[in-house]
């Protein structure tokens, strides 16, 4: 009788302890979005502000806010050793709209400055039939360069837009 009453007082007890972190997360939730005015801000690790959108960022250097896919929105930014770390949710890839692929780890890593974002780590472009490493992303008005063993020009244009990214099982 008294291991069927602990299992229920074990029981009961967690069901008020899910209840009791769904209202804490509910509250978190409601003070962000009254401090934030309702847009989806982070929170950066390093200095303890509250961080823009990762779009944002991007826009502020230049970089096409479309490179990323669409769910990369956790970063953390070091403004300055100009070191931009970027989470992804998993390993995914894109297809942009100049039939290029890139491949993404779940963590991106970069040095970012106005134009441009090199000592990439994390990021792969295909070239031919093989999957190359790329190194530098350099912008410009109308082109991005790909450096991945080779520089590849292509159209800027093609990755203004975001993208959903497709899941894959190995980088």
């Amino acid at each position: 009788m008294d291991s069927v009453m602990n299992k229920a007082g074990s029981y009961l007890i967690g069901q008020k302890a899910n209840k009791e972190f769904s209202n804490v997360t509910n509250d978190l939730n409601n003070l962000q979005h009254s401090i934030t005015g309702g847009t989806k801000k982070l929170v950066n690790k390093i200095k303890g502000k509250v961080q823009k959108p990762l779009r944002e960022l991007l826009k502020e250097y230049d970089i096409p806010v479309g490179i990323f896919p669409r769910d990369a929105t956790n970063y953390e930014f070091n403004e300055e050793t100009k070191k931009l770390t970027v989470h992804i949710p998993e390993m995914c890839e894109i297809t942009y709209k100049d039939a290029s692929i890139v491949r993404f780890n779940s963590t991106v890593t970069g040095h970012l400055e106005k134009g441009k974002l090199d000592e990439i780590e994390g990021m792969k472009t295909k070239v031919m039939f093989l999957f190359l490493t790329v190194s530098v992303i350099l912008c410009e008005q109308t082109e991005i360069h790909f450096t991945a063993g080779l520089r590849r020009t292509r159209p800027r244009a093609a990755y203004e837009v975001l993208r959903d990214g497709i899941g894959i099982d190995k980088f």
